[in-house]
């Protein structure tokens, strides 16, 4: 079973046990985020191979309401992205912690996960953020 952690920023990354250096993880933004967000109509994909620091703006979600960036929960290097969402960016609306994910990364610093929240922080994070 993976691990799923949550950032204040309204990512989230999802890793598969055990976290070593190296590990491939999933990220995207949390069904919260696209709430908020409304329809999305662009993302902005990384480019595989870029390297991208904790809390460093690694893409972009465009909305009829507005464009934020997506940043990095943890240090690590661009792998893989999920090219479906040029062609069809609702997926990130449809499926925001599934099929709507953004990008794949090597983690470098798998120890920066722990100051990430879990499940029940998060929700309680959002409970009190509004």
């Amino acid at each position: 079973m993976g691990v799923m952690k949550f950032t204040e920023d309204h990512e989230w990354i999802r890793v598969d046990d055990p976290v070593t250096v190296g590990v491939e993880a999933t990220v995207g933004i949390t069904d919260h985020a696209q709430t908020q967000l409304g329809d999305i109509v662009f993302v902005e994909l990384p480019e595989v191979g870029r390297t991208v620091a904790k809390g460093g703006e690694v893409a972009v979600v465009e909305s009829v309401k507005a464009a934020s960036e997506v940043y990095a929960p943890v240090d690590g290097k661009v792998t893989a992205v999920n090219a479906a969402l040029a062609d069809e960016p609702a997926r990130v609306n449809a499926a925001p912690e599934g099929d709507g994910w953004f990008f794949k990364f090597a983690i470098a610093a798998p120890a920066q996960l722990d100051g990430l929240m879990d499940a029940d922080a998060y929700h309680a994070f959002i409970e009190g953020t509004g």
